[in-house]
């Protein structure tokens, strides 16, 4: 490319206005990238990043502002009409249809099937069959199937809505490493993500929403992370208050609230045994396909085990239904919130949705309680309520709280969180982080999946570690570095490099 073609301004966004009845999402928004250039576009949740991009890629329309695409004003109608001009968008969630496989996907949007399995094999998905059926796969999966297909039809410019939050580190590497290409090649990159190392490494420069408007744009350089984060926060701090005096002591002698023996279930869970106490907050760390899925599915009740045994209480239980298991106090968060809410129906009734299972024996739903736990749990949690007649409308990072707030409301006993934080901002991270501590404290159990690392140490009093669908190392929350779980996870245990080491110095 060219230092002339590299200068050359793609697109140039000003002044773009959008709301939704009283709701404000976007107030005066503008972004300018330019060929070759990989910019991140940041902000909290409901700061208006997600809308921003849908306007740009046709989704929604503007109430105001202008929008150039290579010098000329464009207002696309359709997301039809922004892809023929070269604007791909790879949202948060999947756009794929479940019921169909892969080929007849492809076939919906006429993508070019020899270009996607390029990119399908550049980012590390092997053994992928155009008739797998769409929901049969795992979310990391679709999310790089996304990705493959928009990269396929050679995008002008790729908008990518933190296309990294669900995926494990060794696919994250994958994608950094194709987007840095696409730049490479003279191509335009809006990417969207809360993992600064990330945006470090492969971004040029970042443009900052507040509230709906663009609020700084900076030039990536050692040490802005600060400055970035007093923008998008106004001065909110990055770390958790979470230190060694809430972390409650567990004793050994209790009998614990959930005990995993030997189980196993589908292809990828083999033999994971652990014990969930009382008050204890247990990580699970694994990268993708490692069986963490299978785990979360059986103690939810939405899978049944094929070996092993669960105990709850100190007595044995098995669940065939997810009805099941919310009867024996384990309750899910999903990490696809969709999967949890009414989206259509108002935070009150997403909230109060446990509490109308268990009316009184007079048949008389309680309204007075029901409210009083509703407000309270809204209150604990901070949520957004400017929206609140239907979830659908609140940021991402909202909708999760909503998740988490119904659960709160009901009386948590065991929470089975599955990657809770994932796609949700700073500030709302940290929001969750204490809040998991101060369940724990009371006497709540929490099991906690994340596909962030850093995460582990915060809010854990120590995580198991799954390889290959078994436990490979159990770390304490104070030893719980990302190096000591990456190398855990790749199943790089001391024991086993003791192993290797002497089967090295065998003649």
């Amino acid at each position: 490319m060219t230092e002339a073609a590299a200068g050359r301004v793609v697109l140039d966004a000003r002044g773009v206005a959008k709301r939704f009845g009283a709701v404000a999402a976007l107030k005066d928004a503008s972004l300018t990238v330019k060929a070759g250039e990989i910019v991140a576009l940041m902000g909290a949740n409901g700061a208006g990043k997600s809308t921003f991009v849908k306007i740009l890629t046709g989704a929604l329309r503007p109430d105001s502002g202008h929008i150039h695409i290579d010098g000329q004003e464009s207002r696309f109608t359709s997301p039809a009409q922004a892809r023929r001009a070269g604007i791909m968008p790879v949202y948060q969630e999947p756009s794929l249809i479940p019921d169909l496989d892969v080929g007849d996907n492809l076939r919906l949007v006429d993508a070019p099937i020899e270009p996607f399995r390029h990119w399908v094999d550049a980012l590390g998905i092997t053994n992928l069959r155009l008739d797998d059926t769409i929901s049969q796969l795992p979310l990391a999966t679709l999310r790089i199937l996304d990705l493959a297909l928009t990269l396929a039809k050679e995008p002008k410019v790729l908008m990518l809505d933190e296309m990294t939050a669900a995926l494990p580190t060794d696919l994250v590497e994958r994608v950094l490493t194709v987007i840095r290409g696409q730049a490479d090649a003279g191509r335009t990159v809006i990417y969207i993500s809360h993992r600064f190392a990330e945006i470090a490494r492969v971004c040029d420069r970042a443009s900052v929403l507040r509230d709906g408007v663009t609020v700084g744009d900076f030039v990536i350089e050692p040490g802005i992370e600060e400055k970035i984060v007093e923008l998008m926060l106004g001065g909110v701090p990055t770390r958790a208050e979470v230190t060694g005096a809430h972390i409650r002591a567990v004793s050994s002698a209790e009998t614990p609230r959930l005990r995993v023996s030997q189980l196993a279930a589908g292809s990828r869970l083999a033999d994971v045994s652990f014990e969930l106490r009382k008050g204890e907050v247990l990580g699970v760390v694994a990268l993708e396909g490692q069986g963490q899925d299978e785990l979360f599915d059986v103690l939810a009740g939405f899978r049944r085990a094929q070996g092993g045994t669960i105990e709850v209480d100190g007595k044995a239980a098995s669940f065939g239904h997810p009805a099941d298991a919310i009867a024996k106090g384990l309750t899910l968060v999903p990490g696809d919130r969709k999967d949890a809410l009414l989206m259509l129906r108002s935070v009150r009734e997403n909230i109060a949705l446990p509490l109308l299972a268990r009316p009184s024996k007079w048949g008389a739903i309680p309204m007075r309680e029901e409210a009083a736990r509703v407000t309270g749990a809204v209150e604990r949690l901070q949520i957004d309520m400017r929206a609140q007649a239907e979830v659908r409308r609140l940021s991402g990072g909202n909708q999760q709280k909503v998740t988490i707030g119904r659960w709160v409301a009901a009386g948590v006993e065991t929470l089975l969180l599955f990657d809770p934080t994932r796609g949700i901002d700073v500030r709302t991270k940290h929001q969750i982080y204490p809040l998991l501590r101060e369940l724990a404290a009371q006497g709540a159990s929490i099991l906690f999946y994340t596909s962030e690392l850093g995460e582990i140490p915060l809010a854990c009093d120590r995580a198991i570690v799954i390889f290959g669908g078994r436990i490979v190392d159990v770390i304490d929350a104070e030893a719980a570095t990302e190096q000591n779980l990456m190398r855990a996870a790749y199943g790089l245990t001391e024991k086993e490099r003791a192993a290797s080491s002497s089967a090295e110095a065998r003649p």
